[in-house]
């Protein structure tokens, strides 16, 4: 009788102790995975951050390109004005010349 008693309690403090090393395996197992997902969720965000620069970057670029284009139309524009205003004076200047012309005749 009293070996079976001890047989069954060496039984049960057996299973216990399987029982208390899964668990331990599964938290151990638990506590990885969480770090590897920190880890990547670490990654994942300077990821992201580095995304979003350069995303920033890119729209920063964009508009300093727009300016520049606006800066280029208005330059020529100022240049096409100045064009006009000289071709007007050499134009005016031919008719003085043209008039004097006529009138030394």
């Amino acid at each position: 009788m009293m070996m079976m008693m001890m047989m069954m309690m060496m039984m049960m403090m057996m299973v216990i102790m399987i029982r208390m090393l899964m668990m331990m395996m599964m938290i151990m197992l638990m506590i990885r995975t969480m770090m590897m997902m920190i880890r990547m969720m670490t990654m994942m965000k300077m990821m992201m951050t580095r995304m979003i620069r350069m995303m920033m970057m890119m729209i920063r670029m964009m508009v300093m390109m727009k300016m520049m284009m606006m800066m280029m139309i208005i330059i020529m524009m100022m240049m096409i004005r100045m064009a006009m205003i000289r071709m007007m004076m050499i134009i005016r200047m031919m008719m003085m010349m043209i008039r004097i012309m006529t009138m030394m005749i």
